[in-house]
């Protein structure tokens, strides 16, 4: 609706608690959508701005081991909450591998010091790849197999896990990519250098109970499952922190769910979330691993009998189109740029002819770039695909 716009980039990250990250499009297409028309903020040199300028939004590991961008405000809540724990367990990981691989005779000092010289290579550059840093430090240029034996065997670069665990222990962060906006392929740089200071550290207790209120207002109500599944802790950690911020329960089709105690007399509707109470219709096009499609471990509410049209089979969602609260079908990008969209239920004719002017809307405002999802969907290859068939 017009009236929940967000007014900026950083102010739609924070309302969505992070933006998906793992395809680098979706975060400048979910803050598109979430833009007013017209809105210089939801340009992506806005977003990039945002991101490499005045680094007010920043790309960490967060729940789930998923990338996010989050506003540097929620930096230590995040890291603290969720990805200093999965830093030790992937540490864990990593020293086993090089066992494995026979690398070193003592697994945990030789990682302590590559990490140690991969980080002077860093400092000394100021911002690398992992290419770059690779040719500096020899240890990152060794080879761990994996699945020997198997069809799906092969070899993993000690560069990727030894930059994974350092940025998941919040020690180095992604920078500006090379290319565009659209462009995974990222610098690296150590966290003091990107932000003031090191990110601050929060005790675990305090950060997980103030990501779970941050859910509950953005996302909420919702069931412990939904938060289980979102945040990756245990049911245990899930109960406590909901007992910590005062979580009230709320009755909801899914079971039992909970809300912020100032959220309880707006549950009234929790049973109907696409009521507009006569307003004008609204509607969205949300991109790939879109941070509100994937808010919730439970979707049937919103997400009807589409699952199978526009998930893949590993349960990641791809483009959505939005009406009144509920998912109604999905687009794709056609080699000639144009937005396709299939809607796979009647929403009327004032709601379709929205959707197809948010269609052109976005059309227009990606111009000659091309966006191919990391993760395909059934709808989404059949909408992209040679531009022939039918909307």
């Amino acid at each position: 609706m017009a009236g929940a716009r967000a007014p900026g980039p950083v102010e739609a990250a924070t309302s969505l608690v992070g933006i998906h990250s793992t395809d680098p499009a979706t975060v400048y297409l979910s803050v598109f959508a979430r833009l007013a028309p017209g809105d210089p903020g939801a340009e992506p040199e806005a977003i990039g701005r945002a991101l490499y300028d005045d680094r007010s939004l920043v790309r960490i590991l967060g729940m789930r081991r998923t990338m996010f961008v989050e506003p540097v405000e929620l930096v230590p809540v995040v890291h603290a909450a969720c990805a200093r724990d999965n830093a030790a367990q992937q540490r864990r990981a990593t020293i086993q591998m090089i066992a494995g691989a026979g690398l070193a005779a003592d697994p945990e000092r030789w990682l302590i010091q590559l990490e140690a010289e991969t980080l002077r290579a860093l400092e000394a550059r100021g911002e690398a790849t992992a290419a770059e840093l690779a040719a500096d430090v020899a240890g990152l240029r060794e080879q761990i197999p994996f699945g020997e034996g198997k069809r799906w065997g092969g070899t993993l670069g000690m560069s990727t896990r030894v930059l994974f665990g350092l940025a998941a222990a919040g020690r180095i962060v992604r920078a500006r990519p090379r290319g565009s906006w659209i462009s995974s392929q990222y610098r690296w740089t150590r966290m003091e250098a990107w932000l003031p200071g090191p990110v601050v550290e929060m005790p675990m207790p305090a950060a997980r109970d103030e990501l779970v209120r941050r859910w509950l207002q953005g996302f909420g109500p919702g069931t412990i499952r939904d938060l289980k599944w979102w945040t990756g802790w245990t049911v245990a950690e899930v109960r406590r922190s909901l007992a910590e911020v005062g979580a009230v329960e709320v009755e909801l089709e899914a079971g039992r769910g909970y809300v912020l105690p100032h959220d309880v007399e707006s549950c009234a509707d929790v049973d109907n979330p696409g009521s507009t109470h006569g307003l004008t219709p609204w509607v969205a096009l949300l991109p790939t691993l879109d941070s509100t499609v994937m808010g919730w471990a439970d979707r049937d509410w919103y997400l009807g009998r589409h699952r199978t049209a526009l998930f893949d089979t590993n349960g990641n969602a791809g483009p959505t189109i939005w009406s009144d609260g509920r998912v109604v079908g999905g687009w794709g990008q056609r080699p000639d740029g144009k937005i396709a969209v299939r809607l796979l239920e009647d929403i009327g004719s004032e709601a379709a002819a929205a959707v197809d002017a948010e269609a052109d809307r976005l059309g227009r405002w990606l111009g000659p770039v091309r966006i191919t999802p990391r993760f395909r969907t059934p709808l989404e290859l059949d909408l992209g695909g040679a531009g022939t068939r039918r909307r």
